[in-house]
């Protein structure tokens, strides 16, 4: 089993402030990351005017709306969005506790990446605490299934990702990325890979009230004739997928721990990735929770295993 499993849990040394704005909002959006105590976990903190108006666990039964981006929360004016980038890079170093002070309702997007959070963490620096962490292991294959779309959890001594997509363009088609997840593997091979869209579909969002804040400086954009639009022209081979796979890590964050297993997926996205973690959890006998007491059943609602639900 990988060390990373084990041993003490994490917080930062110290805040750090990220100022954007939102991909979806077009709105100023700043987050400040900052250190918390052990067992504290992840949580979300919006605040408007200098007064807290919603705080939300870093879990699973708090995900909300998964349509293009995932949210904590069920309603606008509290609810905070497109976590996902933050998320995985969070997982990736092994951030077990931090409080995200959010201004604005929505994470900034930066350049469609992770790597703007990344380089916040190590300008933070990463610290361990007293306690020790505890993990979640996949014991029995669950899957769940959309349309052609699938997504599978399996066992695994590790925690691998195979994420494939396949896309009707000839830009992007069929790719896949497949790989043992550690801190290296996705500071060099995932953390750089940018959202994509296309421009058929921008002014059908726009009137939905998404993208309001997209362009080429946090977007991979394909045109009408299927062609990456943005000068600079894509930084990885296969940085579609790479980016895909960025958002299976920061969804299956929402455990609410690590977690070892191999994680697949085909044509999936956000609300297939939330779909795979529930039913995870709600089938019987598929995982269990694995602390320095030993290993525990898993309860059918998380809430029994970590804290969960809006921070009073």
């Amino acid at each position: 089993m990988s060390s990373g499993f084990f041993g003490l849990q994490t917080t930062v040394a110290k805040s750090v402030r990220i100022s954007g704005i939102g991909v979806h909002s077009g709105k100023p959006a700043t987050i400040t990351l900052q250190p918390a105590e052990a067992d504290h976990g992840i949580v979300f903190e919006r605040y408007a005017g200098g007064r807290r108006i919603s705080a939300f666990q870093a879990v699973s039964d708090n995900v909300g709306p998964t349509a293009l981006c995932t949210v904590l929360g069920e309603h606008p004016g509290e609810w905070i969005a497109t976590i996902e980038h933050v998320m995985a890079a969070l997982y990736a170093f092994g951030v077990d506790n931090l409080v995200v002070a959010v201004e604005g309702g929505e994470m900034p997007i930066m350049d469609g990446s992770s790597r703007v959070f990344v380089e916040a963490l190590d300008e933070a620096g990463i610290v361990t605490l007293p306690e020790k962490r505890s993990y979640l292991k996949v014991t029995k294959t669950v899957r769940v299934e959309n349309g052609a779309g699938w997504a599978e959890f399996t066992p695994y001594d590790g925690t691998r990702f195979e994420v494939e997509i396949d896309f009707d363009t000839p830009v992007i088609g069929r790719q896949k990325w497949a790989g043992d997840m550690s801190a290296a593997t996705f500071r060099k091979e995932l953390s750089g890979a940018r959202t994509f869209g296309f421009m058929r579909d921008v002014e059908p969002m726009w009137a939905r009230g998404f993208a309001l804040g997209s362009s080429l400086e946090n977007s991979v954009v394909i045109s009408d004739d299927n062609r990456v639009i943005n000068p600079e022209g894509l930084r990885y081979e296969q940085e579609f997928v790479r980016h895909k796979t960025l958002d299976a890590v920061g969804d299956l964050a929402m455990m609410g721990m690590r977690f070892a297993g191999s994680f697949r997926s085909y044509r999936g996205g956000h609300a297939l990735n939330a779909a795979a973690v529930r039913k995870l959890f709600e089938t019987p006998g598929a995982c269990v929770i694995v602390s320095p007491r030993g290993a525990l059943p898993f309860r059918l609602r998380q809430e029994d295993v970590v804290a969960a639900g809006p921070v009073s």
